[in-house]
């Protein structure tokens, strides 16, 4: 199993998945998101991003990852799922509990998947974004990812919530060097 230089980062495992369930739903959705900037609650109604099931799906897909950010007291307040498809990762689900940002875990767990990326001797790291979350998106364009243009569909799926207005994705992009 992959060690990361930052000793707050590593890969998680099943017990830590009630932890994170909670972490994603908090960081995303209802009341409790909107504290932090990265909230959707305005974007998609409802309390629920995923639930245990789902992110057990997630930890089991061959190639995937769910990495963690522990802080001092040993609670999981930051995770970003990472995802190899040929010589690309995927990053998705980074979040950061809302009484926690700021204070540079999203940068520190975007480090980590470069990090990650080279050691799987990948050189994309790519992810999908809300067209909507502008804010979002020039956060991520301050460290190096670029919009492809390509825009992908996002369908309700009866888990993460309703939308309260057509979504779509953007895909962003970061070359990595091996």
């Amino acid at each position: 199993m992959y060690t990361f230089s930052n000793p707050h980062i590593s890969i998680s495992t099943a017990v830590d998945v009630a932890a994170i369930t909670s972490l994603l739903n908090s960081a995303y959705r209802g009341e409790s998101s909107k504290q932090g900037w990265t909230t959707e609650a305005h974007l998609i109604a409802g309390n629920v991003r995923t639930d245990e099931r789902h992110l057990h799906q997630v930890m089991q897909l061959p190639n995937s990852v769910v990495v963690k950010f522990t802080n001092e007291q040993l609670e999981i307040t930051g995770c970003v799922n990472l995802q190899q498809h040929g010589n690309k990762i995927y990053l998705g689900l980074l979040s950061v509990s809302p009484q926690s940002q700021g204070f540079g875990i999203g940068k520190q767990l975007l480090k980590a998947a470069e990090e990650f990326t080279q050691y799987m001797e990948c050189t994309v790291i790519y992810m999908t974004v809300i067209t909507a979350r502008k804010e979002l998106i020039n956060w991520y364009q301050r460290y190096g990812y670029k919009d492809t243009g390509e825009r992908k569909a996002f369908t309700e799926d009866g888990l993460s919530g309703k939308h309260l207005q057509k979504l779509k994705f953007m895909v962003l992009e970061k070359a990595i060097h091996v």
